[in-house]
């Protein structure tokens, strides 16, 4: 799978999952962290744990396997490493806190209109 089929995948699933306000970034022109950055937004700690756990599940339904995770302990961000693309898992605070969509502003965001409903 290549890696913006890799993101938009874990779009969807978020979206199915009623993550709120999803966002696909392509940041492989300004960092050599990784190709496309995922980020979305829980609605309680319950909500960013299984939103987490799913987009884990689905990847690894669909062949894809997550290299690394952090903060799976946290109740306020999870991060999932899947090398070309990095997924956020936030609560709001968290999110506005971090405000990674500001420090990520110089990527390219990429159209998932036909993906979520939001």
């Amino acid at each position: 799978m290549e890696s913006l089929q890799e993101a938009k995948a874990i779009a969807k699933i978020l979206d199915n999952r009623k993550a709120l306000n999803v966002r696909v970034i392509k940041i492989a022109d300004i960092s050599s962290l990784a190709d496309y950055m995922v980020i979305a937004t829980g609605n309680s700690s319950t909500h960013v744990k299984s939103l987490a756990d799913y987009v884990e599940y689905e990847m690894d339904e669909q062949g894809v396997s997550v290299s690394h995770i952090e903060g799976h302990r946290s109740d306020t961000w999870i991060l999932l490493d899947y090398v070309d693309v990095i997924v956020h898992v936030f609560n709001e605070e968290s999110r506005q806190y971090y405000d990674l969509d500001r420090l990520w502003e110089d990527g390219e965001d990429v159209d998932i209109s036909d993906i979520v409903t939001e």
